[in-house]
């Protein structure tokens, strides 16, 4: 016996359950036992045509079988120039000419079918391949020669009645295109259903030696005419009438509209095969209990919720499909179908199997999948025939041992809680009892004790943490104490790739036992990967506590109106410290001496496979997964080509070597597949967590891949991480990017307060944090950019030093050597706020700056990186500028701003521009100012500048801009205003420019004008007439 999902060859989940899914469209529907798919298409847009194996045979038998396969082949162009657009039109209902007007037709010119005329078809052309689902033109052309004279639409017969198709069929095609032998397909066109009833009237002699029938159920009451006809018709052997033919305008597959079968039916007792898909049958047609030869029954699609008890009249039933119907069990008659070889009841909701179904002696094909199934029945290890066994996607726990002794059988038991417990059943509802509510108590920042009755209480805390007292949880009134800690390393663990949420929460006192388990709510940081759970410290040792994760009261939301805090729960029976911490999704499960199989709930396509007698002794296995993207992997190695697959941390308890390899199974890389792979480039790296190595071990493993997946064997647990890249030493590569990937690019703020330039705030936060956190501070603080991207690892310490004529003008225990002390946590604000003052010494303004520089190395840093981190200049990390105003006499700050002499831009020869007319031009710049500044000749650093100093007040970027451009021109000599104007002429304000001539026309000629008014204009005149001789 072979399990896909636990022996033989590895999953490949996705590739199956693709193939799973299309059985569920109609394209993919099987229409026959014996054959999947000929690839034909039908002359409707729907989907391949199949047919049952006995309908094969028996047309096979045709005695006009090789006549039309002959003729097909001696005849293409015959058989192509029968396909047109008129070819796929639905037929006229009732429609009959007689002999004379057949004859008037056949003598009338053709008609022209130019591209300009011609209508677009119904639907697409056909396929001459399709053996069951004869064209148009191929049937036209098989059967010409063999039946011109009883259906030709030229005869001079005025008895026979003949069969008009709207619009026409072409000169060129025969009538006997649509029934050729003794097949009649008439789902090809839409509603040609009506068409049967036509074809009885006219040529009914013909039609009682039919033997195989496709209708199409889209037109109800074409249906309801050809359902009329069907008791006529003795000799018919299969019949298919399906939905889903045609589709709309939308592409949405029309729905079959049959609904009953009639009784009258059950006369055509040579009937074989039996189609009756995607219509809206909500029961099995008891008239097809009495059809005695009946091998192929195909019900997919339907309503069907029952099976009748007397089913197990089919006796010559071998194919049965029952797929995508609203089935809750199937009958114990079913076990009285001897002969039935394929069952499919797969997408129903079936919850159980009758005993009854061991006596199919002869089932070789069994699907059951995507059903409720929790269990099956041992009979079915009697089903000796049964070869392929398809249950996965139900809800069974355990596969019974009968069918382990079938040799033979494959199995599919995907999608199972296979060796899970099963869910105890819900527990009786609680005698009804009065509601007691708990009362609350919220506390102040400044209230850190509280008292407890033995009624309980709901206490909230400031910051957004909760504490849940249930009644009886104390016997007497006790007093409780909270205080939450600095995130100091003395109060937090973390491990590798951890992050912490929340300021460490001590609760008192410590020793303190309840009666009840006492619910503990830490709030924290949003996360957008791993999972969140509660470290525990008791004086001693870390502990991590199952968590419950949930949002806090509406009442007690950390802002008015805003959104309830996030909280992280636990329960616990005694108080110490308490925080939230992110991690990698951890998975875990006990191993024995019986195997198991470890799926990951982060990415289920990594696996661990324990095989039977891999351990003598349970042990405990932990898989956690770190999902990296490749665009982050390209990042940090500087390779475009390279990937990587997520990395798999495998940990035990005890730590044994196992008995036998353990197969693991990981995602390839992005980009990568089983087909395109370049072994040479794919590389299985093992991590030492305690070295902070990596070694390539590709060579020392059994590694193979499939289409998705990679497969390698190991016996010891620790980091494995898959890489696909061309680099030689792969080693030093990982070693670089997994020591990039626990960093965090930060950058540092340093920012006064603007009433009071002395109170300084410091903060270090992940870079894409900044820009909304000096936004939000512009109204209050003020001071130089942020600075350049550091590295910090989380948990990193470091230190800001006030240097060149500044100190800290504090008394603090984080302030070690005159330098503050920080402890960087990404997600915490890592901020203080101190007041610094002048140096001793220092007179006047004070232009002095503040550092920062690294602290102590974390313990888990890497020698490397630690070694390349000694010296003092490998230990800083930024600096920025910090002004102090002078000190006045009374020992306070002196806040005048810098006062800039008025304005006046030009020169007496081109005229001058004035500080009101510079504010007039502003008003009319917009977005554009900085092209206007590049002109200008400013730098790109005074720009960022401006717009960082000026953030979302463009009229204030344009005027300094201008202003900063204006006070540099002091000394540049005459030609001020001309090269003002230059500059808007090459940003594209021509206007502007205008204006400023204008402007300065009209200085001039006010200039002069006052200078006429005191008698010095002669005077001037004279002296300009001198200095040019």
């Amino acid at each position: 016996m072979e399990k896909t999902s636990q022996e033989g060859t590895p999953d490949e989940e996705d590739e199956n359950q693709a193939a799973d899914w299309m059985r569920l469209e109609d394209e993919a529907v099987e229409t026959t036992p014996a054959f999947d798919s000929f690839g034909a298409t039908s002359i409707s847009s729907a989907s391949n045509p199949c047919v049952d194996l006995m309908a094969l045979k028996f047309m096979e038998g045709s005695p006009y079988q090789d006549q039309n396969k002959s003729e097909e082949e001696v005849k293409p162009e015959a058989a192509m120039k029968g396909i047109g657009d008129s070819a796929s039109r639905l037929f006229s209902a009732g429609c009959v000419m007689s002999a004379g007007q057949t004859k008037a037709v056949a003598n009338q010119p053709e008609r022209d079918e130019s591209p300009s005329t011609v209508e677009p078809p119904v639907s697409p052309s056909v396929s001459l391949m399709d053996t069951w689902a004869p064209s148009i033109s191929s049937l036209s052309s098989a059967s010409s020669t063999t039946h011109d004279a009883p259906y030709s639409s030229s005869s001079s017969s005025s008895s026979c009645s003949v069969l008009a198709l709207s619009p026409p069929l072409p000169p060129t095609v025969e009538l006997s295109a649509v029934l050729t032998d003794t097949r009649l397909t008439l789902d090809v066109y839409q509603g040609g259903a009506a068409a049967l009833p036509v074809l009885w009237q006219s040529i009914p002699g013909q039609l009682r030696e039919l033997q195989y029938l496709r209708l199409g159920s889209e037109d109800k009451p074409g249906v309801d005419g050809a359902l009329e006809v069907l008791p006529h018709l003795t000799q018919l052997r299969s019949l298919a009438i399906r939905g889903h033919c045609f589709y709309d305008s939308r592409g949405d597959p029309l729905p079959g509209l049959l609904t009953t079968f009639p009784s009258s039916v059950s006369s055509l007792s040579l009937l074989v095969h039996l189609d009756l898909s995607f219509n809206q049958l909500d029961c099995l047609p008891p008239c097809l209990l009495s059809l005695p030869v009946l091998t192929s029954l195909l019900l997919c699609h339907n309503r069907i919720s029952a099976l009748p008890p007397d089913i197990g009249h089919l006796s010559s039933l071998s194919y049965l499909s029952l797929l995508g119907n609203q089935l809750v069990s199937l009958p114990p008659s079913l076990g009285h179908l001897k002969a039935l070889q394929t069952l499919d009841v797969s997408y129903n909701l079936i919850q159980n199997l009758p005993e009854e179904i061991g006596a199919l002696e002869e089932l070789v094909k069994l699907d059951l999948s995507h059903n409720k199934l929790k269990q099956l029945p041992e009979t079915m290890g009697e089903l000796v025939s049964l070869r392929e066994l398809s249950i996965h996607s139900n809800d069974l726990r355990l596969i019974p041992q009968c069918l382990n002794k079938l040799p033979l059988l494959k199995m599919d038991v995907r999608n199972n809680p296979l060796g899970r417990p099963p869910t105890p059943p819900p527990l009786p509802p609680p005698p009804a009892r009065l509601e007691t509510k708990i009362p609350e108590l919220h506390l102040g920042f400044s209230q850190h004790s509280f008292c407890v009755s033995s009624a309980g209480c709901h206490v909230f805390l400031p910051g957004g943490a909760e504490l849940l007292f249930p009644p009886g949880c104390v016997k007497t009134t006790t007093r409780l104490k909270w205080v939450e800690k600095r995130p100091d390393r003395k109060w937090v663990w973390l491990e590798e790739h951890d992050v912490l949420l929340s300021r460490p929460l001590e609760l008192c006192p410590h020793g303190i036992t309840f009666l009840k388990p006492v619910e503990v709510c830490v709030p924290y940081h949003r996360t957008k990967r791993g999972e969140v759970v509660v470290r525990r410290f008791d004086g001693q040792l870390w502990s991590t506590l199952p968590t419950v994760l949930k949002r806090g009261s509406q009442s007690h939301s950390s802002h008015p109106g805003g959104r309830p805090a996030r909280l992280a729960c636990c329960s616990v029976g005694q108080f110490s410290w308490f925080m939230a911490v992110s991690r990698p999704i951890r998975d875990s499960c006990s191993v024995t001496a019986d195997g198991a199989l470890l799926v990951s709930s982060s990415d289920p396509g990594i696996k661990l496979h324990f095989p039977p007698d891999c351990t003598l002794q349970a042990r405990t296995i932990t898989l956690q997964v770190l999902q990296v993207s490749v665009s982050e992997v390209q990042a940090l190695c500087g390779d475009p080509q390279s990937s990587a697959s997520p990395l798999v941390c495998l940990s035990q308890t005890p730590s044994l070597h196992f008995l036998q390899p353990i197969k693991v199974q990981v995602p390839l890389p992005s980009g990568v597949t089983g087909h395109t792979v370049d072994m040479s480039c794919l590389h299985l790296l093992h991590g030492d967590s305690n070295s902070q190595t990596w070694t390539d071990i590709t060579s020392q493993v059994s590694l193979y891949v499939t289409h998705s997946y990679a497969i390698f064997y190991i016996t010891h647990f620790s980091w494995y991480w898959l890489w696909y890249t061309t680099e030689r030493y792969v080693s030093g590569v990982v070693r670089r990017v997994y020591q990039k990937l626990k960093q965090f690019k930060v950058q540092f703020l340093v920012l006064q307060r603007k009433v009071d330039p002395a109170q300084v705030l410091l903060q270090c936060l992940p870079a894409n944090k900044v820009e909304s956190r000096v936004q939000s501070l512009s109204e209050q603080y003020d001071g130089p950019q942020p600075s350049e991207l550091c590295d910090l690892l989380e948990g990193e310490q470091f230190f800001a030093g006030f240097e060149r004529g500044l100190d800290i003008s504090a008394d603090r225990p984080d302030c070690v050597g005159g330098r503050l002390s920080f402890v960087f946590y990404s997600s915490l604000k890592n901020l203080k706020e101190v007041y610094v003052c002048p140096a001793e010494g220092q007179r006047g303004p004070v232009r002095g700056q503040i550092s920062f520089y690294r602290g102590e190395v974390p313990s888990d840093l890497p020698e490397e990186v630690a070694r390349r981190r000694k010296g003092h200049d490998s230990q800083w990390l930024a600096t920025l500028p910090l002004r102090l105003p002078a000190l006045g006499s009374e020992n306070n700050y002196i806040m005048e701003e810098f006062q800039c002499p008025p304005l006046n831009l030009g020169d007496p020869e081109s005229g001058y521009l004035t500080e009101a007319n510079l504010l007039s031009i502003s008003l009319q710049i917009g977005q554009d100012w900085r092209t206007i500044g590049i002109n200008l000749g400013l730098s790109y650093q005074d720009l960022d500048r401006i717009q960082y100093k000026y953030r979302d007040n463009l009229g204030a970027m344009v005027l300094d801009m201008l202003f900063h451009w204006a006070r540099g021109q002091k000394g540049a000599g005459p030609g001020t205003v001309s090269r003002l104007v230059k500059a808007m002429v090459e940003s594209g304000r021509k206007d502007l420019a205008d204006e400023i001539e204008d402007i300065v026309s009209l200085g001039r000629s006010k200039y002069r004008e006052s200078l006429r008014r005191v008698g010095l204009e002669a005077e001037t005149s004279s002296m300009h007439t001198e200095s040019q001789q």
